[in-house]
């Protein structure tokens, strides 16, 4: 097993705070990332925030927000803002993508997105100003439909929630010299 495959469950997250079939409790990932992170020999801060990510996968927003509000750095903020916006806590999910900046697993994120969003222009236009991903127009869209439901935009922001939590995988692995393997 790898990283990646920690991000692989039947269901996307929610866009709320869940919690949904099919993930796996805190304690057995716990398990499956402690073996992981040794062998990936990750620095310390690497190793706790991708701890975060995957327990933000998996529905467990407590534990996830327990590691990234002590951490006090971009990418802590970034998961910090995710949380947040899965909670729903809005504002506070836009401060802490302010207080990410532009952070770096942003590029990824938007040509990603940038594909996915082809056919939804006016989407595009508001995640992807001049071609750059806008985390707290996310936040924006994720709280509107939170307010009128649509199962299409449901899925379609599920989706693009997905790719965000990939890039933000791939951006802290890169810190591993084995590349998250």
């Amino acid at each position: 097993m790898d990283f990646k495959n920690l991000l692989e469950t039947r269901e996307l997250p929610d866009l709320g705070p869940g919690p949904r079939a099919g993930v796996t409790s805190q304690d057995e990932l716990n398990r499956h990332l402690d073996g992981l992170l040794r062998d990936a020999k990750l620095p310390a801060r690497a190793a706790s925030l991708v701890r975060a990510l995957v327990l933000l996968w998996h529905d467990h927003l407590d534990a996830s927000h327990e590691i990234s509000q002590t951490l006090g750095t971009s990418d802590a903020s970034l998961l910090h803002g995710m949380m947040h916006r899965r909670e729903p806590d809005y504002g506070n999910a836009k401060y802490w993508f302010g207080q990410a900046g532009d952070h770096a697993s942003f590029r990824a994120l938007a040509k990603r997105a940038g594909a996915l969003l082809e056919q939804e222009k006016e989407l595009a236009d508001k995640l992807l100003p001049r071609g750059e991903w806008d985390a707290r127009a996310f936040v924006d869209a994720c709280e509107a439909v939170a307010r009128r439901p649509d199962e299409a935009r449901v899925r379609l922001l599920r989706e693009v929630q997905r790719l965000e939590f990939h890039a933000v995988l791939e951006h802290l692995l890169q810190r591993s010299p084995k590349m998250g393997q």
